[in-house]
């Protein structure tokens, strides 16, 4: 059954992926604001969903070292893989604003959560916990970065309306077909990636792999399919913009409002190995920054790159645990 559930997720995945981006970039032209805006607010947060979810029900469940694998191994394989597979099929275009802005509050995310932590990490007996406190403080970043969102998205409305623009004339039909398009596919990816997560949690842990690397492998990669899936979509369909801006988005959404959350429900105990695939996470978001500076643009080897890091950086988790 778990290998049926494995099958029938992927392919929900797909149709689901194909389904969602062609309603969301459908209703950007209606709102009049941009595809990346898109990206980083529906996009992001529903491609999300899934980590979201295992992380969350992990947390309640009392199972850390996957809550904290999951949300690090998904933002790891969302820069190196994610963004590394889709730029080595086809380039992807970066906006300025996100080079200037997205990227480094991405950098930033990830600097807060090792910052929160690094007072235990300099001491060996000290206990690796994310307090509700640190939570709260998280949770206040994405506040912030909502703000942020919600005032670029004003700017860019006004700025379209001033030029008297009227983008729904050029969309391919109205709020109903594209709310339908967007929640059938966003329905189907959530769907379909909680179906690939739980099938392939099961196949590995009866391979005897541990919690924490079962959350850093085979439920990262997992619940990240609908960002992967999306991403290539949204490249083939001329969306680069689009699927740039969801993945940042999602690894904003990841680290400040899936962590923030489930440590103020449960508070997480941080297995102290994990400041390593941190402090990677952090190297591979400064890449991507240098990376997108080139030509504003993502390109072929620099994508092979990214991938290439990413499976030495496989190999040696595997060979850790």
């Amino acid at each position: 059954m778990v290998y049926v559930l494995l099958v029938a997720g992927f392919i929900l995945l797909i149709k689901g992926a194909d389904w969602f981006v062609t309603g969301a970039s459908e209703i950007a032209r209606i709102l009049k604001v941009s595809p990346v805006l898109v990206g980083l607010t529906i996009v992001a947060f529903g491609t999300g969903a899934p980590e979201a979810t295992v992380s969350i029900i992990a947390a309640v469940e009392d199972s850390p070292g996957l809550t904290f694998g999951n949300v690090i191994g998904s933002n790891i394989i969302n820069i190196a893989g994610v963004i590394g597979l889709t730029a080595v099929i086809l380039p992807l275009k970066v906006e300025s604003q996100t080079v200037r802005k997205e990227i480094p509050f991405t950098l930033l995310a990830g600097v807060a959560i090792l910052a929160l932590v690094a007072d235990r990490w300099v001491d060996a007996e000290a206990t690796n916990i994310l307090t509700r406190g640190d939570g709260i403080v998280l949770l206040l970043f994405f506040t912030i970065f909502m703000y942020y969102v919600f005032e670029l998205a004003r700017n860019h409305r006004d700025k379209a309306i001033t030029e008297g623009v009227d983008e729904r004339t050029a969309s391919g039909g109205g709020w109903g077909k594209n709310s339908l398009f967007t929640l059938s596919g966003l329905g189907a990816v959530v769907l379909g990636g909680y179906w690939v997560v739980e099938s392939s949690t099961d196949i590995a842990l009866q391979f005897g792999m541990s919690e924490t690397l079962v959350g850093l492998t085979v439920v990262s990669v997992g619940s990240s399919l609908p960002e992967f899936v999306t991403a290539i979509t949204a490249a083939i369909r001329k969306f680069s913009d689009l699927a740039l801006g969801s993945i940042v988005g999602s690894c904003i959404f990841n680290i400040l409002f899936v962590l923030g959350a489930a440590s103020i429900i449960n508070p997480l105990n941080i297995d102290s190995r994990i400041f390593v695939d941190v402090t990677f996470m952090i190297i591979l978001t400064v890449s991507l920054l240098m990376f997108s500076r080139t030509g504003w643009k993502v390109g072929r080897l620099e994508g092979a790159v990214l991938v290439s890091s990413y499976i030495i950086y496989l190999i040696y988790i595997i060979y850790r645990n």
